[in-house]
């Protein structure tokens, strides 16, 4: 059988460029993947750019023959969420640290599901239509489970988030197809209270000892979990 093409949807603030270290683990084990950049977090893009639209590139960059696995971490599990009824060759969807909001619900209602104030939220300064990091604290909240050259590498590259995106409410329909949530048990970004919450919306769910971004921080680890097929008995952690 031809093997499926992971279309890796990023996190806010984030782009293409964090999925390198997971990509080079895919392109080791001959995996097809195709990372893209989404317009709500580019710097000079449109400020009113929101979740529709992150949806729609989404959807344009699973146009490739065979089937299709979403992965979408953090904010980008609100992006493959709305996406997915767009995709006609969805095969599964993977969330990674992620937000799952539900129909009618926006990212930021997704997010206060569980009212605890992270290392993230100190790291948010507000900017007109946009919401920046600062690159002092964000170290701390997304990578400090990253080698120093790796986490000063990845601050250094952080974008602005549109409010929009935050905001915008989903209206795309849940797809019967697997969905499989990757819970990172020491992540200072997204409380893995919270996790555990959106974990319940998909079927499986397997927990890491892991930062918010483990493509950065076991890119090795978190590869071999997206190509597993199947976690036999899986469930969700209390």
């Amino acid at each position: 059988m031809t093997q499926p093409t992971f279309i890796l949807v990023h996190g806010a603030w984030h782009g293409a460029w964090s999925w390198r270290d997971l990509g080079a683990e895919f392109d080791r084990r001959g995996v097809t993947w195709r990372a893209l950049n989404l317009p709500s977090s580019q710097r000079g893009g449109d400020p009113l750019a929101d979740l529709d639209q992150d949806a729609v590139r989404v959807a344009d960059a699973c146009e490739v023959d065979g089937d299709v696995v979403l992965v979408g971490h953090s904010y980008g599990g609100a992006v493959i969420s709305e996406a997915a009824h767009l995709v006609t060759n969805l095969e599964r969807m993977v969330y990674v640290a992620a937000l799952v909001p539900e129909v009618g619900q926006s990212a930021t209602d997704a997010s206060r599901e569980v009212r605890v104030r992270t290392e993230l939220d100190a790291a948010m300064e507000l900017d007109g239509d946009y919401i920046r990091l600062d690159p002092t604290k964000a170290a701390s909240a997304l990578y400090h489970d990253c080698t120093r050259e790796v986490s000063d590498w990845a601050t250094a590259q952080l974008s602005v988030q549109t409010l929009a995106s935050f905001r915008s409410a989903r209206k795309g329909v849940d797809v019967p197809v697997p969905s499989r949530y990757i819970l990172c048990r020491q992540d200072r970004a997204i409380d893995p209270a919270l996790q555990q919450v959106m974990a319940r919306r998909t079927n499986e769910v397997i927990a890491i000892e892991s930062g918010h971004c483990p493509f950065l921080s076991r890119p090795s680890q978190l590869c071999e979990i997206l190509l597993a097929s199947s976690t036999d008995g899986a469930r969700s952690p209390n």
